[in-house]
């Protein structure tokens, strides 16, 4: 009896990749009929999408790019706080939180995982904000005027974040890449405990 019970294991943990392959081909299908159905359905040329696309971002960008602005000004020039890069630094943050929300539910409709969609925005800005925070520093610091400087790293920010945003955080196909790598190696991670225990 305990004999056919090892067998019956056996047999079903020999076909777990073969269902595991056939699962993922299954979804791989499901995704290319969902982005046919999308490319029938849309009355506008790709390149009208991706200018929509743009001006959305571009919009959302302004907006956030405001935020950025009218609380940079009150601390700055307001509240009189002449530390140009602690100011620059909270409006940033404000800025992003903004620019990130409403750029993934609206301009992108994408990110399914947030998270991971944050950490890649966070990634950006870990190279991004010490750059425009000493780089503007500099620049302040050699005479130029604190609002001319934040608008500069505004402009720099709006390029950069858009490029960053379209090819890598919201991004689908890079997402599902990496998320794919991810539960690789969770799985590994699983695995080498479960020897561990064994």
């Amino acid at each position: 009896m305990e004999e056919l019970e090892d067998k019956t294991e056996e047999k079903e943990v020999e076909k777990l990749p073969q269902k595991i392959e056939e699962n993922q081909e299954k979804e791989e299908a499901a995704d290319k009929n969902e982005g046919k159905e999308v490319e029938k359905k849309s009355k506008f040329s790709p390149r009208m999408l991706e200018l929509f696309e743009f001006l959305k971002f571009l919009g959302f960008s302004i907006s956030a790019g405001v935020i950025q602005i009218v609380s940079f000004e009150i601390m700055f020039d307001l509240i009189g706080w002449k530390v140009w890069w602690a100011c620059h630094l909270i409006s940033l943050a404000l800025s992003v939180i903004w620019n990130f929300t409403f750029n993934r539910k609206f301009t992108f409709k994408s990110a399914s995982n947030v998270p991971l969609a944050m950490s890649f925005a966070f990634l950006f800005y870990v190279a991004f904000t010490p750059a425009s925070v000493f780089g503007g520093q500099a620049l302040k610091d050699i005479g130029w005027n604190g609002t001319l400087v934040e608008a500069l790293m505004m402009v720099i920010n709006f390029v950069l974040e858009f490029v960053w945003d379209k090819f890598v955080v919201f991004n689908d196909k890079f997402m599902s890449k990496i998320e794919k790598v991810l539960k690789i190696h969770k799985k590994t991670d699983k695995n080498i405990k479960n020897k561990g225990n064994v």
